[in-house]
């Protein structure tokens, strides 16, 4: 039988405030694509067409994503036990396969490094093979669960090490006969340095450590192409500008369908690719690349500048500024608004407000919202995640508000800060810190009543 893809979608995503509580993570859109949409696509290119989708938390959405692709089962992951036990759980649906990929359905990668790695298990003899990611200055090895690689050969694979080559890139192929060291997992992670505190699940990359430690090979494929583990709410920035690039780089010449129009008065410079019925209109100005989806207006003198993609049917227009951006099916974005980042699905941005950072699905952005993106120290604002203080590389400073959110008119965000999923920001708030899902804040302000009238002008 032919190799089965493993797509493993089941985590709760702990670490993705505010995006954790109305978001299975795997489906959060890069370029409007659900990142195990992607994935799996990117698997069926490389010639494998049977998978296994494993699903926990909000196991809905996955199905949404990809259960009318082809090949596709599903298995639901009832606790959360850790990756090496959802890989059994799948086994059972594919008993008989010989040869297995398991790929984590957060992880953006590219084309050519899913490719390599499939090929390179094919090609060779190893027990199993790992895509790994080179560990350059700006990456910390303490982040990940890390490789040790000399050549093309993993020595040893440790948890959040305090040094290694390579982290793991959550793409791996496995032979039938690393099967019994799956299901001999401890159920912890044992092979962390000391003093590390491994939570209590069967992790994957455990068993790799004990084919290792039994003398088995294990191979190393290393990533050519750029890696995101999209695990905190800042990967949704990072995953989403190096998609856009790298879809931009695609397109030589603009490709504009028969049915769409632009007006002789609008200034282009760049590249645009423009789907059926879109519109650009008088006095609007493109610096860059756009990427429009079927049916998007951009009208009335909007300003367009860096790499921007739009889903379906959105509006921009009314002089409003867009940086390099994401944006959602059906997203409006007037008058004066200046956005830049990812807006989900049917985003609202009006009157004079200044926005960077995420917004999730139908968010309501209030007149004249602004947030905060420089420090008066000119620093990156320090995060907690779960507790874990962490200065991230990308969007330290943007805000991300999660789905069905909403601010009030005047409303400031200050840098870094983090809104739940429904929640509202009052009129006039000044939000220094971040917000829990389903709160809503009010500024309470304290009025001085007198009397006056003519007199007081001498009359």
């Amino acid at each position: 039988m032919e190799m089965v893809a493993i797509v493993l979608a089941a985590g709760d995503g702990r670490k993705m405030f505010p995006f954790d509580l109305t978001r299975q993570k795997c489906t959060i859109p890069v370029a409007n694509e659900p990142i195990v949409r992607r994935l799996i696509r990117q698997i069926q290119q490389a010639g494998i067409g049977n998978f296994v989708v494993v699903t926990g938390h909000n196991a809905g959405q996955v199905r949404e994503a990809v259960g009318d692709l082809n090949g596709v089962a599903f298995v639901q992951q009832s606790r959360r036990d850790g990756t090496a036990y959802a890989f059994l759980l799948a086994l059972k649906e594919i008993s008989e396969a010989e040869e297995f990929l398991v790929a984590y359905g957060d992880c953006v990668l590219t084309q050519g490094d899913v490719n390599a790695l499939i090929q390179a298990h094919r090609e060779g003899k190893a027990i199993a093979t790992v895509l790994a990611q080179r560990l350059e200055p700006n990456l910390d090895s303490r982040d990940w669960i890390c490789a040790n690689v000399s050549g093309a050969k993993v020595e040893q694979i440790q948890g959040h090490p305090r040094g290694a080559s390579h982290r793991l890139a959550g793409l791996f192929a496995f032979r039938k006969d690393a099967m019994s060291f799956i299901e001999r997992n401890p159920g912890v992670m044992r092979s962390v340095p000391v003093g590390g505190m491994p939570p209590m699940e069967g992790e994957l990359a455990q068993s790799i450590q004990m084919m290792i430690e039994k003398g088995k090979e294990v191979a190393a494929v290393e990533a050519k192409g750029f890696v995101v583990d999209v695990d905190k709410p800042w990967h949704i920035l990072e995953a989403n500008m190096l998609v856009v690039s790298e879809l931009s780089q695609q397109f030589f010449d603009d490709k504009i369908d028969p049915k769409a129009k632009i007006d002789d008065s609008a200034e282009i410079n760049g590249r645009i690719v423009l789907g059926e019925n879109c519109v650009i209109g008088k006095r609007v100005v493109v610096n860059g690349f756009l990427f429009a989806d079927a049916g998007t207006q951009i009208i009335n003198g909007a300003i367009l500048r860096g790499q921007i993609v739009t889903g379906r049917n959105c509006k921009i227009r009314d002089y409003c500024l867009l940086g390099d951006s994401v944006l959602g099916q059906k997203c409006i974005v007037g008058h004066g608004a200046e956005f830049e980042g990812v807006a989900f699905n049917t985003v609202y941005l009006y009157h004079y407000c200044e926005v960077f950072g995420v917004l999730g699905e139908a968010v309501d952005i209030g007149a004249a919202t602004v947030c905060g993106t420089l420090r008066f120290d000119d620093g990156e604002t320090v995060h907690k995640v779960l507790g874990r203080r962490e200065v991230p590389m990308v969007g330290a400073n943007a805000s991300y508000i999660g789905d069905f959110s909403r601010t009030g008119v005047n409303a400031i965000l200050m840098p870094g800060v983090k809104i739940g999923s429904y929640c509202c920001v009052g009129p006039g708030v000044v939000l220094y810190e971040d917000l829990p899902h389903r709160t809503l804040v009010l500024l309470r302000q304290d009025l001085e009543r007198r009397n006056w009238g003519p007199e007081r002008y001498g009359w």
